[in-house]
């Protein structure tokens, strides 16, 4: 990220004073010249407020729109709303005493929600920063919901910044909620204070909490794709001799049995049209019929036909009669060597310790075994559990997720189990399917598996055994079949020896136990992994790439992460967001990391001169063995296969006393 591409998302409120000036020069003069020492974003949005006769004026957005219209248009957006909620029900508490509001728009900019700092409530219906205001940058001209979504990136828009002069008391950030399928704006979330409230670290936090949103809509939009796809296998079945494509609810092809375009050349569509119409048919529900929004010649309405889960749109499926798809010719499949490289393909990282994790997933992916991914919190045991999927021979079902820890048990139940309509108090209409019912053809992935309720892990265990499931309030069973892998940092045999997990599951889930190595025990990936992250996050925030000094690789080095790679991509995050220079350098570490760090090498464990290549290297896997037992040397010994007298040996030879601090040997 170069420093002008970061001088594009943050404000400088410094340079308040010049900002008015050239605001007011510009207004009098409409001379482009005055925008030269504004940021890019901010002076192109003068212009084009100043095109859409925007009025500078402005001290307010316009009233709030009346209640049915604004409920309404609440309805229009009640998926964005829900997967918000509990966001915003987090910032009414992590948002008082700071002088801050956040606030949910639409992709229009009007307003759905706003939570925060009670305080500020006078303050925020004094300028209609309330629900049912529209505060598009046409309305209430250059503003940070306004402007972001006028862009479609993050932007602080501080004080004078702002365009009409009524609103420069305020300090804003903001950041698009993308539609996780297409990548259209949805939505926006933006933090809002007076001027007094301006945090460079708004902006991370409106950024975070988008992509927050956009991962929650993007499991309800993989929920309803399972049912739909659930309730279209028939239609797919292989021996048919129909066309047949699975549209989602908005009209976006999804899964077809057939080279579709190729047999839609032979009714005479142009390839392209073909193509771009089976992509995105943009549906028009009326009467609950699925209308798509642009009729193409080739198209026939009696083709396509809903699919609903109750009173729920899922999609649609079009059938093309047969005798129009005599031409066309079935996909082959890739070898199951092929899709195995590029199944494990995600996992970045070429330290021996992973290769040996990853060639023995690769070989265990083939079979239909259950698999225990074992390893601490953050090491990637669910990037893992992908991969053994799509190398699979269930890789062309879905992949189902669930995390067992931070559920109550009766959540967990329904989540795992489903429910029958009635079931309960709030219970949905139609029922719900369990994630068991939606693995069924695929992979079920039980992240967690040892904070499972031990009264439910007999449940569970008789669906392994007899492969089928009953939804709560129901006694029909109902076949499954799926693969399961599982995964815990929790020591599953201390787990059973303490009561607290069934022996017989036990057997059952770990027929093929795999190790996932933490961080700190592949040192040598951490380079690599950095510059990924960069490279990563930079795409995701819209900024180019930047370098990383080698003095920050060698901190990055020396640090433990206890949080591993999970927690290397949030630091990686937040130096990107927040560094200042045309490198990530040694300024844009984290204090806490800098700190630990510095006591690791200052601590009395410098690396003794003289020491040969394997010697450094024996010593850094000491270090990182007696750091994973928290200095405990006799569990230390066990773990390295070494007397402890030998432990101690290596310790004063390669000057690891100060690893021993706080030690429980």
């Amino acid at each position: 990220m170069t420093t002008g591409a970061r001088e594009e998302l943050f404000s400088a409120p410094e340079d308040d004073g010049v900002v008015m000036t050239r605001w007011e020069h510009f207004l009098a003069e409409r001379d482009l010249r005055a925008l030269a020492s504004v940021r890019n974003p901010v002076g192109s949005s003068w212009r084009r407020c100043i095109g859409a006769d925007v009025d500078h004026r402005r001290d307010r957005a316009p009233p709030p729109v009346p209640g049915d219209e604004f409920e309404s248009i609440r309805q229009s957006c009640l998926e964005l709303i829900d997967a918000g909620a509990p966001v915003m029900a987090s910032a009414r508490h992590f948002l008082q005493e700071t002088g801050t509001v956040m606030v949910l728009a639409d992709p229009a900019g009007l307003i759905l929600n706003l939570e925060g700092d009670t305080s500020l409530r006078g303050a925020t219906e004094n300028i209609h920063l309330v629900p049912g205001a529209n505060w598009s940058e046409f309305t209430c001209g250059t503003n940070a919901i306004g402007t972001a979504i006028e862009t479609g990136k993050p932007i602080q828009i501080h004080s004078n910044e702002h365009f009409c002069e009524g609103i420069k008391q305020w300090s804003c950030s903001a950041a698009v909620i993308r539609d996780p399928c297409d990548g259209s704006i949805i939505g926006a979330v933006d933090v809002s204070g007076l001027r007094k409230s301006y945090s460079r670290h708004s902006m991370a936090l409106v950024v975070a909490t988008a992509a927050r949103i956009e991962n929650r809509l993007a499991q309800i939009e993989m929920d309803i794709r399972y049912r739909l796809l659930e309730r279209s296998m028939d239609r797919l079945a292989a021996g048919s001799t129909d066309a047949v494509v699975v549209f989602d609810r908005h009209g976006r092809a999804i899964k077809a049995n057939t080279d579709v375009v190729a047999m839609l050349r032979d009714l005479g569509a142009a390839r392209e049209d073909a193509a771009a119409g089976l992509a995105a048919m943009n549906f028009d529900w009326r009467r609950d019929a699925p209308r798509p929004s642009r009729l193409r010649p080739w198209f026939r309405q009696e083709w396509l036909t809903p699919v609903h889960d109750g009173a729920e749109r899922l999609g649609a499926v079009m059938i093309v009669p047969g005798h129009h798809a005599r031409h066309a010719k079935p996909r082959r499949p890739a070898s199951e060597e092929t899709r195995s490289v590029s199944a494990f393909g995600r996992i970045v990282g070429h330290d021996p310790a992973l290769a040996d994790t990853v060639e023995r997933a690769r070989r265990v992916a083939a079979s239909v075994a259950p698999v225990l991914l074992l390893g601490e919190s953050g090491v990637g045991k669910e990037v893992f559990a992908r991969s053994v999927h799509d190398a699979s021979k269930v890789a062309s079902g879905p992949f189902v997720a669930l995390n067992c820890g931070g559920l109550s048990r009766d959540l967990l139940t329904s989540e795992l189990f489903g429910y029958a309509e009635g079931s309960f108090t709030g219970a949905r209409k139609g029922g719900m399917r369990g994630k068991i019912e939606a693995a069924d053809g695929g992979t079920l992935f039980l992240d967690e598996i040892g904070e499972m309720p031990l009264d439910l892990q007999p449940l569970f265990l008789r669906v392994l055994e007899e492969r089928e499931v009953c939804r709560i309030g129901e006694t029909q069973a109902r076949k499954v079949d799926f693969r399961l892998v599982s995964a815990t940092n929790r020591d599953l045999r201390k787990e059973v020896e303490a009561g607290r997990f069934r022996l017989d599951l036990y057997y059952r889930v770990s027929v093929v136990g795999i190790t996932v190595p933490a961080l700190r025990d592949r040192r040598s990936d951490i380079p690599e992994l950095a510059e990924h992250f960069v490279r990563q996050l930079a795409e995701k925030h819209g900024t180019p790439p930047v370098g990383i000094a080698p003095a920050v690789i060698d901190r990055l080095m020396h640090y433990d992460w206890p949080g591993n790679i999970r927690e290397l991509r949030n630091v990686i995050e937040s130096m990107l967001l927040t560094a200042t220079g045309p490198e990530l350098g040694l300024r844009d570490l984290p204090p806490d990391i800098t700190a630990r760090v510095a006591d690791c090498l200052g601590g009395g464990m410098q690396s003794p001169a003289g020491l040969s290549a394997i010697e450094r290297a024996e010593r850094d896997a000491l270090l990182a063995m007696i750091r994973a037992c928290r200095g405990n040397l006799t569990a230390t010994a066990r773990r390295a296969g070494l007397a402890k007298s030998t432990v101690y040996a290596k310790i004063r030879k390669f000057g690891l006393d100060g690893a021993l601090t706080g030690s429980r040997s």
